[in-house]
């Protein structure tokens, strides 16, 4: 059985560096019982020359396991281990942009872009199968999506990314940033602004940008939709229809710097409630078969609460090993941990 090693990326934020490893193993654990058949094991940390790995074997790794596999979302390198020497394996990611497009945004209370490519990459590894997660044909919403690191990491895979964010200021600034983007970086895009009204009244306001990475596929009519809704997050089924989407994402309010305000309706906007009303209009969004993923703040909801919440509108949680493993701490008023869910076919 071929041993594999591989070596974890430096990440910017020293907290979660010192969980990476744990991290990622358990979204190599995913990957392995939802998108490989079980054929990796024995993951485990392991040092070579000093220096940490996370190690795991196989006797069976296709192309396309490897393909897969070179998305994870601490991969820095990959090696198979050949006695004690390191053979570095070419690693083909889904990445269609450079990598400024994760990075270049910097704000208080951006989450953390190695966890947001986790999320996305358990989600996804629930809901699609193999093929279908490295086709590039695949429908994101975040329906809180800030300024936009999730619709980021989506539109780097080649996916179609949605999102709602009652934020104006927040909505704005993505909706720039979106297009200064693809002007500096010279893609061909087409944005339209307009406003979104559902039986004559005003939902919110949309900014939608189509491009396509290269000029082949622009010609080719292979385009992208990044979108984003400035509208309150339980109005999503007034943007959007039931069934669209393949997998909705997001890292929900921790109830510390992204506690949100009272809307024009009173709710009031604690983050337990917020999912409670919430949830339900998430799931109507979702196609049989498609997964939501979630991560929040365990100071302010306990997972049994919102497994519960989960199970109440209709989806089925993932609630065993290994996706019990991924509470880490963000700082002294947030331990996060996530989530993932899936709508029965």
């Amino acid at each position: 059985m071929q041993q594999y090693a591989m070596l974890i990326s430096p990440s910017a934020n020293r907290v979660y560096a010192r969980t990476a490893a744990r991290m990622a193993a358990n979204e190599i654990r995913v990957f392995s019982a939802r998108a490989l058949d079980g054929r990796v094991v024995d993951v485990e940390e392991a040092a070579f020359g000093g220096v940490p790995y996370l190690t795991f074997r196989s006797d069976s790794l296709s192309a396309r396991d490897l393909r897969l596999l070179a998305n994870l979302s601490s991969l820095y390198a990959l090696f198979a281990v050949r006695g004690a020497m390191l053979e570095p394996i070419a690693v083909e990611r889904l990445d269609r942009y450079d990598d400024d497009l994760i990075t270049i945004l910097k704000y208080v209370g951006k989450t953390n872009e190695q966890f947001t490519k986790l999320l996305l990459n358990v989600t996804a590894a629930v809901a699609l199968d193999p093929d279908r997660l490295l086709s590039g044909d695949v429908t994101v919403l975040d329906p809180m999506c800030g300024r936009g690191t999730t619709l980021n990491q989506a539109a780097m895979y080649g996916w179609d990314a949605f999102g709602v964010e009652v934020d104006k200021r927040d909505f704005e600034a993505y909706s720039a940033f979106v297009q200064r983007w693809l002007k500096d970086k010279r893609l061909k895009h087409h944005a339209v602004q307009s406003r979104v009204k559902r039986e004559g009244r005003g939902v919110g306001q949309r900014t939608r940008v189509e491009f396509a990475a290269t000029k082949e596929r622009h010609r080719a009519g292979d385009l992208q939709v990044v979108e984003i809704v400035n509208a309150d997050t339980l109005r999503s089924g007034e943007v959007f229809r039931k069934g669209a989407f393949d997998l909705i994402v997001t890292d929900a309010p921790y109830g510390v710097q992204h506690a949100a305000v009272k809307d024009t309706r009173a709710l009031t906007r604690k983050p337990t409630e917020v999912l409670e009303a919430a949830v339900p209009v998430w799931a109507d969004l979702l196609r049989r078969g498609g997964a939501l993923g979630l991560s929040w703040n365990l100071y302010t909801t306990a997972r049994t609460d919102l497994v519960a919440i989960l199970e109440d509108a209709g989806l089925e949680v993932m609630d065993a090993a290994p996706f019990l493993d991924f509470e880490h701490r963000v700082d002294q008023a947030i331990n996060r941990d996530l989530v993932v869910a899936r709508k029965p076919k």
